[in-house]
């Protein structure tokens, strides 16, 4: 490792820097071998610290060639400036001066993807967290925020397009023949919000006029050869300005919004002022080549940039512990958009699942830490659930608790108190209690605390005197570095239903739904005028992202999940039910006993069938059995293999008790209209296909609707599924079928980058026998690029997040491939090295023989000599856990 003992970073050592920067001007030379960085920057001392004397002006900067420095004019020789690995020491003699340096750098060579880098032989920029110190020497931190000009200079044949942030002031040509264009941000930016592209690209453009009659111009820009794949994302893209003048007041500030789709990008995308960069995967879609599921990432992550304009880039964060301020509240954003735009409960459904599955277990590992950190090492491994998703739940409490009308008085408060400053995730809060007169102290343990809570409810009914009360206990488990918790705020909503299913009235205003404010270890809330003893229905639109003990019994939860009018807890009743039953299959499976699915499963699957009013989104939830991921959260003790065989058993079983019903509701929905990315037609296709999932386990009698469906699907929604039910049938005459659609497949769409990610990881998720030694030979394939991060979360990153039976193997091969992939990665590319290593944190959580498997492995990467920082932490903490 380069550094043996890499240095912490604390929150609570947060100072302002020395110096701010006013004015950066820069200048990209752009070459095949060497390009030429030339800043100048405005620098003046920060008069709020008391200073002695002038201290010297310290910049970030790293794998970079400094060929000069000038300050106020004058060269500054090599005696006279400190340089290290990842500083630039200068003196200082006045307040106020302008420091020149001059650097040479090797995009082409940088496969880390931060900084300057080359894609497809398009130069292109990821400056988030820390990527900017790669380009220049600067003040490389978020609470440094400047004005940017920018020139670019090219060869106009190989870079006809070159873009920045902000607007395009001038042009021209040089003598020498090449081309130069510079662009000005007249807002102020951190340099994380920096970017540049020069390519050969194409652009589709249009036209939005915002709320108050300004005309801006929209760019979205991508290869030549996908500039038909761009119309979904610049729709979204106009629906997302709309959206968020009329929920949040925000109408956009520059003349021109442009988006690049990128194909190596170790993220989804970036939120640039002005300039958004976009891995190709977020935001190029057509009909037979991207499924709902894209049309719907995409239409959430153009909204998720956008609406960063304001919530990240007009309000930035002041240093990287204050991420979830920006993120966490966009990513509540970008949530309320999709629900308005597609299904509201579905939305839910589907963030909650999340959450439950990977943010809670996240919660539950060695890495777990607060959605405001007290420390790091590598700020790139705090882009987590944690501080996004767990981030974003936090945001939508508060928003619980001061209402929707509070909620907007109290983000035009926050965006008019803080435009044009870098500020904590205290303000953020502060702004929501001000313009609410509301206090919101205890609620603030959701950003210093880490972990779970977990609340016990227990009931009791006097018939009486017609009283019900509920008592709620709540419980934080223990996390790394903090043994005891505070209570929680905790707002719990709830309703009651009578023994027929009906709603009771709460309060004399007649509502159903009420939420409690759960602020102590325990609490107990009483109910007056109920007359007859009710069942609980718990945490409504799971209104808070905690667990939730009460002793439901299967029939109980069979009435909720026929019951409940809130949509996401009849989700989640079911859910319930399906998980007890299959924990109890998964028990008796590692006992080697004879399994028996419980009946309540069925009928409860059947009612869902047979119920031609339910939404149709909402009814594939319902009939999705839990995955073994959320099964896997749930143990004690993780068995993987005893869970995948319980989970097999069911839906073989549902499949074969309901066949019938399966193949009547798939029939139902058939439909030759033409494809459209709508809520209804989405619904539709989701239904259907989940009902295809389980016929695919009928063995013979339905491969023909298997084959028929792949050849005769017109859009790659309905193709994909086709081939996915064909991947992974148990019967043995699908193989050959499925080997010929495979085939089929890749033969279609080689060419197409993003489809080839589609056809890896449909193999990469295969449970069937013999699908590990074919994983294996995929890693030799064409379509496979080590240097493309999609490539690999497609392949290795699907295998080992999601293919349980085959990264699990009792030999520990799976975890060894994915060891030989972090270590390999670790060299090249440290952000996604670190990121695949995930599934071998947990290993504490599993039964023998996996859990001395995956620490042995963990054990060789920390062995291995130069580790970086990223993967360093990571496997740091996962040891000492």
């Amino acid at each position: 490792m380069k550094d043996a003992q890499p240095k912490t970073i604390y929150l609570k050592d947060y100072q302002e820097p020395d110096y701010w920067i006013d004015n950066t001007e820069l200048s990209f030379d752009l070459g095949e071998e060497i390009t030429v960085v030339q800043s100048k920057l405005s620098l003046r001392l920060n008069e709020n610290k008391t200073h002695n004397n002038l201290p010297p002006l310290v910049l970030d900067g790293t794998d970079q060639v400094l060929k000069q420095v000038l300050v106020d004019g004058k060269t500054i020789e090599p005696g006279q400036y400190k340089l290290t690995d990842e500083t630039l020491a200068l003196p200082v003699t006045q307040k106020t001066f302008i420091v020149e340096v001059t650097t040479e750098i090797k995009p082409q060579e940088n496969t880390s993807l931060e900084g300057l880098y080359k894609s497809n032989g398009m130069f292109c920029t990821q400056c988030e967290a820390e990527g900017f110190r790669k380009i220049t020497y600067y003040l490389d931190r978020p609470d440094v925020m400047a004005k940017f000009k920018t020139t670019i200079i090219a060869d106009p044949k190989q870079y006809p397009v070159m873009l920045s942030n902000g607007n395009d002031i001038a042009k021209g040509e040089r003598e020498d023949g090449k081309q130069w264009v510079t662009w000005e941000d007249p807002f102020k930016k951190p340099s994380y919000l920096f970017a540049l592209v020069a390519g050969d690209l194409s652009n589709i453009t249009d036209k939005y006029t915002t709320c108050s009659g300004r005309e801006i111009t929209l760019k979205i820009f991508t290869e030549h050869k996908n500039i038909d794949k761009c119309d979904h994302a610049m729709t979204s893209l106009k629906k997302s300005m709309k959206w968020d003048e009329d929920v949040y007041g925000r109408e956009y500030d520059l003349d021109i919004f442009m988006i690049v789709a990128v194909d190596h990008f170790n993220m989804g995308a970036m939120e640039n002022k002005g300039l958004n960069i976009f891995n190709s995967s977020c935001v190029l879609a057509k009909p037979d080549t991207a499924t709902d599921n894209a049309y719907q990432r995409i239409e959430a992550i153009v909204g998720h940039e956008y609406f960063h304009n304001w919530s990240g880039n007009r309000v930035t964060c002041r240093d990287w512990f204050q991420l979830s301020l920006k993120e966490g509240f966009t990513v509540f954003r970008d949530a309320e958009f999709s629900a308005d735009m597609n299904s509201r409960p579905v939305k839910r459904i589907e963030d909650a699942n999340f959450l439950r599955t990977a943010q809670f277990a996240e919660d539950a590992g060695p890495t777990a830490h607060p959605i405001r950190p007290d420390s790091y090492i590598e700020i790139s491994n705090f882009y987590t659930l944690t501080v996004y998703e767990k981030g974003a739940e936090v945001v939508r409490m508060i928003h619980n608790i001061v209402g929707k009308e509070g909620f907007r008085k109290g983000s035009d408060l926050y965006f008019e108190r803080h435009d044009g400053q870098a500020v904590t995730t205290e303000e953020f809060v502060k702004a929501m209690e001000d313009a609410n007169q509301v206090d919101l102290i205890q609620f603030r343990r959701w950003y210093s605390q880490a972990g779970t809570p977990v609340i016990t409810v227990t009931d009791q009914y006097d018939n009486n005197n017609q009283q019900y009360q509920l008592t709620v206990k709540q419980h934080c488990p223990a996390t790394p570095g903090q043994t005891d918790k505070k209570p929680f705020h905790i707002p719990v909503a709830i309703g009651l239903l009578d023994p027929e299913g009906h709603d009771i009235a709460l309060n004399n205003a007649g509502d159903t739904t009420q939420v409690l404010d759960v602020t102590e270890q325990q609490q107990t809330f009483t109910f007056k005028n109920i007359a007859q003893q009710p069942l609980p229905s718990l945490l409504r639109g799971f209104s808070a992202p905690v667990k939730v003990k009460y002793p439901y019994s299967r029939d109980q939860l069979l009435f909720l999940a026929s019951h409940d009018s809130d949509g996401f807890n009849r989700w989640e009743a079911g859910q319930q039910l399906a998980v007890d039953i299959l924990e109890e299959l998964a028990e008796k499976a590692r006992k080697n006993q004879s399994l028996t699915l419980d009946d309540r499963l069925i009928q409860a699957y059947r009612a869902v069938l047979q119920d031609e009013q339910l939404d149709p989104a909402v009814a594939a939830k319902m009939l999705a059995l839990p995955s073994e991921g959320y099964l896997a959260e749930q143990a004690e003790t993780i068995y993987p293999l005893a869970i995948h065989q319980a989970r097999e058993f069911a839906k073989q079983q549902l499949a074969e008790a309901l066949s019938e019903d399966w193949l009547a509701v798939y029939q139902r929905l058939q439909s030759d209209k033409a494809y459209q990315p709508t809520a209804a037609d989405i619904a539709e296709r989701s239904l259907k296909n989940t009902c295809l999932s389980y016929l695919s386990q009928l063995g013979e009698q339905q491969l023909a609707l298997l084959e028929k469906q792949y050849q005769t699907a017109t859009n790659m929604t309905d193709k994909y599924a086709a081939l996915s039910c064909l991947v992974n049938a148990p019967a043995e005459p699908a193989k050959p079928i499925a080997k010929t659609a495979l085939a089929d497949f890749y033969q279609r769409w080689q060419e197409d980058v993003q489809v080839m990610e589609q056809w890896l990881a449909v193999q990469a998720n295969c449970s069937l026998p013999g699908a590990f030694e074919h994983i294996l030979s995929l890693q030799e394939h064409e379509a496979f690029d080590i240097t493309n991060p999609n490539k690999i979360r497609s392949l290795i990153g699907q295998f080992a997040m999601n293919n349980a039976v085959h990264f699990h193997q009792e030999t520990g091969v799976g975890y060894k491939l994915l060891a030989d992939y972090v270590i390999k990665l670790n060299i090249v590319n440290p952000q996604i090295a670190s990121r695949l290593l995930t599934p071998l944190t947990r290993w504490k959580r599993y039964g023998e023989p996996h859990q001395a498997q995956m620490k042995a492995e963990l054990v060789r990467i920390r062995k291995q000599p130069e580790l970086s920082k990223d993967v360093y932490e990571i496997v740091e903490k996962s040891l000492k856990a």
